[in-house]
């Protein structure tokens, strides 16, 4: 049978671990037997990252900026037990930190569903599409220990050289101090991503900060998501039928526990990462979530939502098969190849992408699935497979 050829390269992010580990199987069995693959390759494992004092990471942004369309397997971001573990230089940054800072984009979650996993909330019947922006905040922090008592100051000193001052606190001993910042630029950005991507899925915007506590911070979120909505985008909304919701984050906590789903949940960076793995969890599974970062420029990332599986790679280390579950990366690959068909106009190769998802579904509602589903399916399933067999299975679908 001849290969779907592709026209143009995807910069290809690989990861760490378990996922690693999937992510060549997923090649080998998946795309290399039915596409001529084109991608551009960087080694994002951790050790290459330290070996080259994260040049890979800014390179593969790079990459994914010029050619437009990358996919990327999940990595560790270091801590002091991984600093040890792989005997690192120096802990690293995140590494999709530093590629969503390179790219300003926003990062839109979106469960996979299937119909014999069902949500643990009832009400839940269509996918929550999770936006979260992916810049600033915690993420680009800066923090210090005190270790007494003493004034701590908001300094900022603009470009004249004049300073503003702001207490922060009288510390009447030891603590922790921690600033934060964004920018009007990423804001705006990450205002635009989310309606345009409402635009194109056919959904409501639903956006919530707590400008109630944090009336500067927050309360600048809030005004320019209402500046951008109404010059830009209050229009098109109203001809697709659509609506833009703003309330404080805890309410939409609350309300989305009694809604059907079906619409695009925009959170601030922290509030993203926090109920994207929820909303993932609550749908059945955080394999079974697709995450793709978009920029304002057209440039798009596909990755898996969840991490490492660290705990699984130390048992395939041991020698067993173990039974994670893939479809989140192949969902990353399927995502990137579609993509980049509708930018190159080769819809043979999208169509392959759709093939192989509905293979993957298809193969999970028949009632064979990896052991992560085994509690959820209704009814039960009928094989729990390790993931090399699931992954062939997959394949023969195909074929």
């Amino acid at each position: 049978m001849a290969k779907i050829q592709m026209k143009n390269a995807i910069a290809e992010l690989d990861g760490d671990e378990m996922t690693r580990v999937l992510w060549a199987v997923i090649k080998e069995k998946l795309l290399e037997p039915f596409v001529d693959l084109k991608t551009e390759y960087y080694d994002l494992g951790l050790k290459a990252r330290d070996d080259s004092n994260d040049k890979v990471t800014y390179d593969s942004a790079a990459a994914i900026k010029r050619l437009g369309v990358g996919v990327k397997c999940a990595t560790i971001t270091s801590n002091a037990a991984r600093m040890e573990e792989y005997n690192l230089k120096q802990l690293t940054p995140s590494p999709n930190g530093i590629i969503r800072a390179e790219l300003d984009g926003t990062v839109f979650r979106k469960p996979i569903i299937v119909k014999n996993v069902k949500p643990a909330v009832k009400s839940w019947t269509k996918p929550f599409i999770m936006g979260r922006h992916a810049y600033g905040d915690v993420y680009k922090n800066c923090e210090m220990y005190v270790d007494g008592p003493g004034k701590a100051e908001l300094v900022f000193t603009d470009a004249n050289g004049k300073e503003t001052r702001k207490t922060i606190m009288e510390m009447k001993g030891p603590g922790v101090l921690q600033g934060m910042h964004n920018t009007d630029k990423s804001i705006t950005s990450f205002a635009r991503c989310c309606f345009r991507y409402a635009l194109d899925e056919k959904v409501d915007v639903w956006f919530a900060t707590k400008d109630t506590i944090s009336k500067t911070y927050d309360g600048r979120f809030k005004a320019i998501f209402q500046e951008v909505f109404d010059t830009e985008f209050k229009a098109e909304f109203e001809k697709a039928g659509l609506t833009y919701f703003y309330t404080l984050i805890d309410d939409v906590v609350a309300r989305v526990m009694k809604h059907e789903g079906g619409l695009l949940w925009a959170c601030k960076n922290y509030d993203g990462d926090v109920m994207s793995d929820m909303v993932a969890s609550a749908s059945g599974s955080l394999s079974m979530m697709t995450s793709v970062l978009v920029s304002p420029d057209g440039n798009f990332e596909y990755e898996a939502a969840h991490g490492t599986v660290q705990r699984h790679y130390y048992r395939y280390l041991k020698g067993e098969k173990t039974s994670t579950n893939p479809v989140a990366l192949i969902f990353a690959w399927t995502g990137a190849l579609a993509k980049r068909a509708e930018l190159d106009g080769t819809p043979d190769l999208a169509d392959f992408a759709h093939k192989l998802e509905k293979a993957t579904l298809d193969l999970i509602e028949s009632g064979v699935m990896t052991g992560d589903l085994k509690a959820l399916a209704d009814p039960a399933p009928k094989e729990i497979l390790n993931s090399w067999d699931f992954i062939d299975r997959i394949a023969a679908q195909l074929s």
